[in-house]
């Protein structure tokens, strides 16, 4: 993309807000592994997630999944069971996290290799 120094610095700017606000719906320790648990299975259940993620708490899980539902990232479903079922899902718009996760593993696996030697 070609622009001239006054539109450079704009465009800057844009490209700069929009990472914040990516980096504002995801960051934090949490997001991202619940997402790639998600993604990984298509459904999970709240117990599922917490089993998939070591170290987080029942209510972290319960926070951070509020917030994800909040973005518009991951679905709640209720279901009509005994006792009752919540399965989370990827949204449509949560779905085109996908790639990203996709590389963001495949760089993990190169950087571990780089940094250690050796893969998982």
């Amino acid at each position: 993309m070609e622009c001239n120094k006054t539109n450079f610095g704009q465009e800057h700017k844009r490209e700069m807000r929009a990472v914040q606000d990516s980096m504002d719906v995801l960051s934090g320790k949490w997001k991202i592994p619940i997402i790639s648990s998600i993604c990984y299975y298509n459904k999970r259940r709240f117990s599922d997630i917490l089993n998939d993620i070591d170290g987080i708490s029942n209510r972290m899980l319960s926070k951070e999944l509020k917030e994800l539902e909040i973005n518009q990232l991951i679905k709640r479903t209720v279901l009509e069971t005994q006792p009752i079922t919540v399965e989370y899902q990827l949204t449509d718009h949560g779905l085109t996290l996908r790639t990203i996760i996709n590389n963001l593993t495949d760089w993990g696996v190169e950087h571990r290799k780089v940094i250690v030697g050796k893969p998982l």
